[in-house]
């Protein structure tokens, strides 16, 4: 009979329970078109670095699906009863494991008495077998270098010039062989010529194609450093390191190198290489069963968180605890954000995460500690409250899930709407800011002007007070028709305006008294009801997806994040329950009396047209 799974609907989508072992050994079983991600980072999400090193079998980076099968199964084989993995333990119990190997070795590891094995003692161990087998390794080395601290150098010397010199003494050889192959073997009067064609340099490719130096019957390489040393110009310099590092401090110096001389240094460095090779890549032979034991008990513990953060997004959209990708909190403009994730390059995860309509806001966040200062990049999504005071340069505060504090700074903001609360007011802020910027553009035009004629007014009385008095002008008539078309003009627009007004407020006045919130929300609603619902569509189609995408991840579904869900990943400032507040403030802007008079003419004006109309 197939397993029986069990589901639950978060983020708009169905997403399994992973409960118990069951659920978490039948996982291959389960078609992975229902999985929410099919591949994560080992980079930039907070779980055990460690564990993660180990589910990467191939080293790319990457845990995927296969791998995470992979672990299941190998932890499975080596457990009596798999329902260890349900039990969030720190390590593994003794009477849990079935691997002859691994249970000795948690048997040496543990006290007499002890019944399990955590991973801190397993972690432990492995190192320290690790650290012995390198300390050992290091000690047979004294004898492997015969040049000291030099050989390593010798070593890359000779490795460079090695296929060019085995070449050249092959060549050597079969001129030795058979005089007709002597000339064959050095380069050829057409390639020579090809050579006059190009333009040249020492490191020419078909330059250091030819022989290394003129091939012939016992030749040996000349290792001379002058330009007239016969060596190949392309390989003049190498020669000339391995005369440096290996031949004279081997050999001695001498004019060239025989083939003998060449198998001599070979010879005398192959012991090191022979060290290099047998450095431990990890645990010897007879202490792999500790490391086993590690993976083992690593495994036990964080299995079940894994997949519940990675088969399903179970800790995410619960609200039970933190999601893998979620690596802190970032306090800023009143709110703490808790989506936040860690970001390489801010400007590439833009362009992909813009996609998923959360407004994300970047910051670089920088900590100084014992260990020098640390910088770390993260993109916060802000769920709740506006975007007016979001803005590059502002300073925050991120929190680590360290508990660590970290100076944060934005960067850079993709926006998007936040609630519908922003979208309502955003048309009255708008034309609020706009007639704000025309006004203030008015009131600096004037004062620009006011300024410019004080400033012509003084140079022309300076100018007066020098020049010779002249006879005053005539002076220039009232132009009564000027005025009068003047005063025409303000007539009509404070007409039009009077006529406007008063239209709107006999058109109010011509309705019921409780009529008249009903009008006064529908032209609200008017107003603010397309940005609400543009802003309703695109709250609600919110994705997680390409913000995780963005750092490496293959989500496999839309996770999405709907107005609710969105909210509660934002905290508003909220006074403690039970707070006192003095609502008295001593610095608070006077009321004027003029706002009263204002609000009893209306009121008066309101109330005649009423009584008359």
């Amino acid at each position: 009979m197939s397993h029986q799974w069990k589901f639950f609907r978060a983020g708009g989508f169905d997403q399994v329970r992973i409960d118990t072992a069951a659920d978490l050994l039948h996982l291959g079983e389960l078609d992975q078109k229902l999985w929410v991600a099919l591949s994560c980072p080992t980079k930039g999400i907070e779980f055990d670095a460690r564990t993660l090193e180990l589910l990467d079998s191939d080293g790319d980076g990457h845990i995927r699906a296969p791998e995470l099968l992979a672990a299941i199964d190998w932890a499975a084989a080596r457990l009596v009863d798999a329902t260890v993995l349900e039990q969030k333990l720190d390590g593994v119990p003794l009477a849990a494991i079935k691997d002859e190997a691994i249970l000795a070795a948690a048997k040496g590891l543990l006290p007499d008495g002890g019944a399990m094995i955590n991973v801190d003692a397993a972690s432990a161990a492995e190192a320290e077998y690790t650290a012995r087998a390198l300390a050992a390794w290091e000690a047979s080395g004294s004898a492997a270098r015969p040049l000291g601290d030099a050989t390593e150098a010798a070593c890359e010397a000779l490795a460079a010039v090695k296929d060019k010199l085995d070449d050249f003494f092959v060549r050597c050889r079969l001129a030795a062989f058979d005089e007709r192959a002597g000339d064959a073997m050095n380069a050829s009067d057409d390639s020579f010529k090809a050579l006059g064609s190009v333009t040249l340099t020492n490191g020419h490719a078909d330059i250091a194609a030819l022989p290394l130096a003129r091939v012939g019957a016992g030749a040996t390489v000349p290792l001379g450093a002058g330009i007239d040393s016969g060596i190949n110009p392309a390989w003049a310099e190498r020669i000339g390191a391995l005369r440096e590092a290996v031949v004279v401090p081997l050999l001695g110096a001498r004019p060239g190198l025989s083939e003998s001389d060449w198998l001599a240094v070979q010879d005398q460095l192959a012991v090191y290489h022979a060290w290099q090779a047998a450095k431990p890549a990890g645990l010897p032979p007879e202490a792999e069963a500790v490391r086993d034991l590690e993976r083992l008990a690593r495994y036990v513990r964080d299995l079940m968180p894994l997949a519940n953060n990675f088969v399903a997004f179970r800790d995410f959209y619960t609200r039970q605890g933190k999601a893998t990708f979620q690596i802190g909190t970032l306090y800023l403009d009143g709110r703490s954000a808790e989506l936040c994730v860690a970001v390489a390059d801010a400007g590439k995860h833009a362009a992909l995460a813009g996609l998923s309509r959360i407004c994300l806001v970047y910051c670089d966040c920088v900590r100084s500690g014992g260990n020098g200062s640390e910088k770390l990049s993260i993109a916060a999504a802000f769920t709740a409250g506006d975007s007016d005071q979001l803005m590059a340069l502002r300073n925050g505060v991120f929190y680590d899930r360290q508990g660590r504090d970290w100076d944060a700074t934005i960067t850079k903001i993709v926006d998007h709407p936040i609630s519908l609360r922003q979208a309502f007011w955003s048309p009255y802020k708008k034309l609020a800011r706009m007639v704000g910027e025309q006004l203030q553009k008015l009131a600096a035009s004037k004062a620009a002007g006011v300024e410019g004629k004080l400033a012509e007014t003084a140079a022309a009385a300076a100018k007066k007070a020098d020049a010779p008095a002249k006879p005053a002008p005539a002076q220039q008539a009232f132009d009564v028709g000027k005025f009068a078309g003047i005063f025409a003009a303000i007539g009509l627009a404070v007409g039009a305006i009077g006529t406007a007004v008063a239209s709107m407020l006999t058109g109010l006045l011509g309705l019921h008294w409780w009529q008249i919130p009903i009008a006064l929300a529908g032209l609200m609603l008017l107003i603010s009801g397309p940005a609400v619902i543009m802003a309703w569509f695109k709250l609600r189609s919110r994705n997680l997806g390409p913000v995780l995408d963005a750092n490496g991840w293959a989500v496999n579904a839309r996770a999405r994040i709907n107005i609710p869900f969105g909210t509660s990943l934002t905290q508003m400032a909220q006074l403690p329950e039970g707070a006192q507040r003095a609502l008295t403030d001593p610095y608070a802007e006077k009321e004027q009396p003029w706002k009263t008079y204002a609000a009893f003419a209306i009121i008066a004006f309101v109330a005649l047209a009423y009584w008359t109309r």
